[in-house]
């Protein structure tokens, strides 16, 4: 099982209000807060939005470069996710391959495709009734 996944961000409370909101939709709570990061946890996984003072500033984060791509989350219902997608503009997220929607990962693949301010992807896939 996944421990955890902690992203490194150029600008935490803007990664917080984009971040914070999508984990609490799908069911995560708040887990640790520091000066520097957040966390939010689902039974024995986390995840941490850090804006470490160790980061490295320079080009913007690329989801094409090697590295991370994007992240996946099930979510219950088509209905939960028609939701998730509505309001998530509201929260810093902007629908990725909207001429494809909800089937941009395949006819058989109802899902969403979400890109944050600052370049990072989520995919919100979901469940078979």
């Amino acid at each position: 099982m996944l421990h955890h996944v902690e992203l490194w961000v150029p600008d935490l409370e803007r990664a917080v209000g984009s971040w914070g909101w999508l984990l609490e939709r799908l069911g995560y709570e708040e887990y640790q807060s520091w000066a520097d990061g957040r966390s939010w946890r689902m039974a024995d996984t986390y995840i941490v939005l850090e804006q470490s003072p160790a980061l490295r500033l320079g080009e913007p984060y690329d989801r094409m470069r090697p590295g991370l791509n994007h992240l996946a989350f099930h979510v219950p219902s088509r209905a939960d996710l028609d939701a998730l997608i509505e309001a998530a503009p509201e929260h810093g997220w902007t629908l990725m391959f909207p001429d494809r929607h909800p089937y941009a990962g395949g006819p058989e693949h109802y899902a969403g495709y979400l890109e944050d301010g600052d370049g990072f992807e989520v995919e919100l896939v979901a469940r078979k009734n």
